[in-house]
């Protein structure tokens, strides 16, 4: 029972948001819009328990000097100390307290965190790009006449080469995220029934 009614809700549930979008009904509208709420009421109660679940886990880590502990121990002090410089009044101000840590802490974490990205794109470029077959020097050639395309030295080298890039962009580049695109959408639609229809369990921790 604890497994089956969940399973019908969900089924149930599916159905019918996948039913009113191909009916126009003011019904059909009202019952996509009370279900958008519900799902903000719901995101709102599962919060708390995120929230502790992660104080959870990093207290066990500070408890028992898991490798990385006093990195729990950091995210533990930023938690807390968010959430309550949250409930004070004119937090979002400029000049609080609470905005300098958003501004001068998380906001140069994140922009850490993206700048890393950079080294490991270059990094899976060097070894995607190397010229061992014809596909891969297919892809080496692309990619040189985009990046000459895109800066100014490429117009120097010859006027051919930024429109070559446009055309790689605006055609073959194209025509690939597109391609990407129906078969996430496929792989989303097909996931989808597999829940609704109760193929799909792992959501409930089931095989």
């Amino acid at each position: 029972m604890k497994r089956r009614v969940p399973m019908l809700i969900v089924s149930i549930t599916g159905f019918l948001l996948t039913i009113q979008y191909f009916s126009p009904h003011p019904a059909s509208e009202m019952f996509y819009n009370n279900a958008l709420d519900w799902l903000v009421i719901i995101g709102i109660f599962a919060m708390p328990l995120g929230i502790y679940s992660m104080v959870r886990i990093q207290f066990h880590k500070v408890i028992r000097r898991s490798t990385g502990w006093g990195y729990s121990v950091i995210a533990l002090i930023s938690l807390f100390t968010m959430l309550g410089l949250g409930y004070t009044d004119k937090c979002l101000e400029n000049g609080t307290f609470f905005m300098k840590l958003f501004e001068y802490v998380y906001i140069p974490i994140q922009a850490t965190m993206f700048s890393l990205l950079a080294f490991y794109i270059a990094s899976a470029a060097y070894r995607a790009f190397r010229a061992r077959n014809l596909l891969a020097t297919i892809v080496l050639t692309s990619a040189v006449i985009v990046m000459l395309g895109r800066v100014p030295i490429g117009w120097a080298i010859h006027p051919l080469i930024p429109w070559l890039a446009d055309w790689i962009m605006n055609n073959p580049n194209m025509a690939a995220q597109r391609a990407i695109t129906i078969g996430l959408g496929l792989g989303a639609a097909s996931t989808a029934m597999k829940i609704v229809l109760g193929i799909e369990r792992s959501y409930m921790g089931m095989e």
